[in-house]
């Protein structure tokens, strides 16, 4: 019997010669591994095509290259083996490789207050690239809040005093009246309005061989500068610490930006990074948006 050798088109020489900046896949599913959990993630493999004569890349060797990403931790050092892996298998096409993990992490997050607990999913891509020049890493998180407005919590302060006094005006001032007015919905007549908030990010990672990537640690230290992370199963009693919480973190867009700026600049492994606020208000049809970089 004849073995047939199969045609090899993708090694023919093209007729247009030309380089092109990325070839490759988008949108690969594949489980990876962020420390002890494993995630579904959706993978973009590509690499430049830097031979004008050649008609393409060898695109199924990128694809099998990413294989040990199933059973090792995601890390750095892990992307970057895959990242050689890539320019290796094309035999000389390629001298830029890129690699764009997107995926969800799900962390458990325990209730202010109460014993209960849910969980939260995290949106993450790491952005990550091969070329002569060096390796580099970026990772893109969103992390949603709570905020309340400065100025609106100020107004309905006044209302508050206002109705006070005019209510108190002719009624003796005893404790019991007091309590019993607080208590009541006549004397608390305005609220300060709140809105679902997020935090949009790229970080610029310092590369550390074998560290785990610091996704949970950044997620936490960007909630903890806010104070007031959205929650997941809740009690009044944990409502009830929601609402001081807000209370007590009354921010504008740029309070939240300037926080969070703060924490990100004293985030180890953290060599640069852009990041967006963004209240979603509950009073304006618009988005109060700011931004900050640094060492970007």
């Amino acid at each position: 019997m004849t073995v047939l050798t199969l045609p090899d088109v993708a090694s023919q020489t093209t007729r247009l010669t030309s380089t092109l900046t990325w070839v490759g896949m988008e949108g690969i599913a594949l489980p990876v591994q962020l420390g002890t959990r494993s995630v579904t993630a959706k993978l973009d493999a590509g690499v430049s095509l830097d031979d004008a004569e050649a008609r393409g890349i060898h695109m199924s060797r990128l694809y099998l290259a990413l294989a040990p990403l199933e059973d090792a931790s995601l890390t750095l050092s892990k992307v970057k083996e895959i990242l050689d892996a890539f320019l290796t298998s094309q035999e000389g096409l390629s001298q830029h490789a890129y690699l764009n993990v997107e995926g969800e992490l799900p962390l458990k997050r325990e209730a202010l207050i109460s014993p209960l607990a849910g969980w939260k999913s995290y949106p993450f891509t790491l952005r990550c690239q091969l070329t002569p020049e060096g390796f580099q890493a970026e990772l893109g998180l969103t992390v949603g809040y709570s905020s309340t407005c400065p100025c609106s919590a100020a107004l309905a302060r006044q209302s508050i005093q206002q109705a006070f006094e005019e209510d108190f005006a002719e009624i003796p001032l005893t404790q019991s009246a007091v309590s019993a007015w607080l208590g009541s919905e006549e004397g608390i007549l305005a609220t300060p309005h709140s809105q679902r908030s997020v935090v949009e990010c790229t970080l610029r990672l310092a590369e550390n061989d074998n560290a785990e990537l610091p996704i949970e640690r950044l997620i936490d230290r960007i909630e903890q500068s806010l104070g007031t992370a959205l929650q997941t199963a809740v009690k009044r009693i944990d409502e009830q610490a929601f609402a001081l919480a807000n209370g007590q973190n009354l921010m504008f867009c740029e309070d939240a930006a300037r926080r969070v700026d703060k924490a990100l600049r004293q985030a180890p492994g953290v060599a640069g990074f852009q990041l967006k606020v963004v209240h979603s208000e509950s009073l304006h049809a618009h988005d109060a948006v700011a931004h900050s970089d640094w060492g970007w």
